[in-house]
């Protein structure tokens, strides 16, 4: 007795060679053909063209290697939702070309860093990073502020991507250095995502005061989480910088919740907010250390 299914089941390489082609043609009708499927990847409504500023700061980040240390993907797990904020989308990426997701975090995920800090703030960190993280071994970029823009360069690539530009797009890069063109591109990721809305810690939440309230030790924990994340705005020794001094702060004799809720809650475009970061305890040493800043 013989059949046609008897003859390919008896024949093990034809066997092998159909379904290799049968499982080739499966893959690539389910997984890749849906992902150049516009209606599969919807450009998000808020995604605008890199601006001809921005476009030559990614250049230089991937120049620089960047992507090398730092993603621009966040995976939807809760841990990382809650550290960098809302995860990916497909369409956050229509303008990308190449992508920049990255696989390796020596440094941080970057996909939402727009907006969370001010200008300065990057300037100075890509100037000297050690300076707000000690033990950072980012390399010092402060030549970012002598070298200038190359505009013909980076019209080139506007072009070649059809992005629009303007002459006062032209005139605004003949006149940028390569730190204003960084800091344009660190300020646009991740601002196309619509931000979901902060749950913000109120007074209802906390101590009436410092459960802490005169510990030195506690003032002396709460320096170590100063010097890790918040001397690079404020000074190494809360002499004050981007963002006033403590003894500036401590004039004003702020009550503790004050103090609390502005450490956990962030002030809009200057201050991120803590409170994901810290614990509820960790807030509560960081206002000891700053109150240890009372002027005498």
């Amino acid at each position: 007795m013989s059949s046609g299914k008897k003859d390919i089941y008896s024949k093990a390489l034809l066997f092998t060679i159909m379904a290799a082609i049968t499982v080739l043609i499966g893959t690539i009708v389910t997984v890749f053909y849906p992902m150049f499927l516009t209606s599969t990847n919807p450009k998000l409504k808020n995604l605008k063209p890199y601006t001809a500023l921005q476009l030559a700061g990614r250049d230089i980040y991937q120049r620089e290697g960047c992507v090398n240390c730092h993603t621009q993907t966040v995976r939807p797990l809760k841990a990382e939702v809650l550290r960098y904020g809302d995860y990916s989308k497909t369409g956050e990426f229509h303008y990308d070309r190449p992508f920049l997701w990255g696989s390796k975090r020596t440094g941080p995920d970057l996909a939402r860093i727009g907006g969370k800090y001010p200008d300065e703030w990057h300037e100075q960190h890509f100037t000297n990073p050690q300076a707000f993280y000690p033990k950072s071994n980012m390399p010092k970029y402060y030549w970012f502020n002598d070298n200038k823009v190359n505009v013909k360069e980076t019209i080139a690539h506007m072009k070649t991507l059809k992005f629009p530009y303007t002459q006062d797009d032209v005139k605004e890069l003949e006149g940028a250095t390569e730190m204003d063109a960084i800091v344009a591109y660190m300020q646009v990721l991740g601002t196309a995502v619509e931000r979901k809305p902060v749950i913000e810690v109120d007074e209802s939440m906390i101590e009436a005061e410092s459960p802490f309230k005169g510990k030195v030790e506690a003032a002396a924990a709460g320096k170590k989480l100063y010097k890790m994340e918040c001397a690079g705005c404020h000074g190494q020794n809360a002499e004050g910088n981007i963002g006033p001094g403590f003894t500036d702060i401590m004039e004003g004799e702020p009550a503790d919740t004050d103090l609390y809720l502005t450490i956990a809650n962030g002030i809009e475009e200057a201050m991120p907010g803590y409170a994901s970061q810290f614990t509820k305890e960790q807030i509560w040493q960081l206002v000891e250390f700053i109150k240890s800043n009372k002027p005498k």
